[in-house]
């Protein structure tokens, strides 16, 4: 059983959904967002990026819902679009980082809050939800240009190997896939080498220690799905969007677009072995097969981080069905 939620008092109330990959994170948000007035602010890491619809699983269509027409009146149910923020804001050039989403996401935040609506933030990128959830105090890293210039010259291993150096336990908590994304490392560093390390990562007695400033009142609410029927659930996704939804045909336009190989392989999972497999280095089945594996490996990994962030602190309710989360997230609007 979960243990009783204690709230913070005066701050700004903001729902929380998370999940692994293809739990119905979506799904359970739109249908909440629905119900209680609220409006969707998306934490992935790579929805931020315009045009890559199919790859990132933005799902656009789940953010329609049949309204029923007004008692006493004939007529088939319209769609109701439910308001997103955080999806297609950048190009997929751009570099896009930690504080630049976390800047954007307390903008979306604080609008909608100040129209009288609840803000539902979702999505599987952990480190996004809790820069916001946690109040990561990030405002005064800025991109050093000189600095950067000399990171660049690194490979991926030196680079994990100057963040460990500084702090190992923060080394310890990136995940495979920030291992081996360079840009993703080297912001690491600048992040590291100017904001005083918090105490859960290991800061010593002779460094400033930072505490995160929290500025909502978060009910978080996880999916939890029978690793079997989550297996099943992302081979389906996978086959539907090779198959039925042209993925591989994004990837080409991106390509055509500009993005270079390097760049497409960088975005990981779905970009990568695709390019992969059209630069001829993977076959179709290989790509595939790996593809699929990979994507299991993401889930695992998304679920360690939502684990290890409650190890820290975070109360994050379990949930397997939506009269769960529906009857929570009453409770917790009151």
């Amino acid at each position: 059983m979960n243990k009783p939620i204690v709230f913070t008092k005066n701050l700004p109330k903001i729902l929380v959904i998370l999940g692994p990959t293809s739990s119905g994170k979506t799904r359970l948000a739109v249908s909440l967002t629905a119900k209680f007035n609220g409006e969707i602010v998306s934490a992935d890491s790579r929805q931020v990026y315009k045009g890559m619809d199919i790859g990132t699983g933005k799902d656009l269509n789940e953010y329609k819902l049949k309204a029923n027409p007004p008692a006493g009146r004939a007529g088939s149910s319209k769609l109701k679009a439910i308001p997103y923020h955080l999806i297609d804001v950048v190009s997929p050039k751009t570099m896009f980082n930690l504080a630049e989403y976390q800047k954007l996401a307390y903008q979306a935040i604080d609008n909608i809050i100040s129209r009288g609506k609840l803000p539902v933030l979702t999505g599987g990128t952990g480190l996004y939800l809790q820069a916001v959830i946690d109040g990561y105090d990030l405002s005064e890293v800025k991109p050093d240009k000189k600095f950067r210039i000399e990171l660049e010259k690194k490979t991926i291993p030196q680079l994990f190997s100057i963040i460990e150096k500084i702090n190992k336990k923060f080394a310890e908590k990136i995940n495979d896939s920030d291992r081996k994304n360079k840009r993703r490392l080297i912001r690491y560093v600048e992040i590291l080498n100017v904001i005083p390390l918090r105490p859960e990562y290991g800061a010593s007695e002779g460094r400033e220690k930072h505490e995160n400033f929290k500025k909502y009142n978060s009910l978080i609410i996880g999916i939890s799905t029978d690793k079997k029927i989550l297996n099943d659930r992302i081979q389906k996704r996978l086959t539907l969007r090779l198959e039925k939804e042209d993925m591989i045909g994004e990837v080409k336009r991106l390509h055509r677009e500009g993005l270079s190989w390097k760049r497409l392989e960088n975005f990981g999972l779905e970009y990568k072995f695709i390019s992969l497999y059209l630069q001829k280095k993977l076959t179709y089945d290989e790509m595939a097969k790996k593809l699929f594996i990979a994507i299991r490996q993401f889930s695992r990994r998304q679920m360690t981080w939502f684990r290890r962030w409650q190890k820290q602190g975070a109360k994050i309710n379990w949930i397997k069905n939506f009269k769960e989360a529906e009857k929570l997230t009453k409770n917790f609007i009151k």
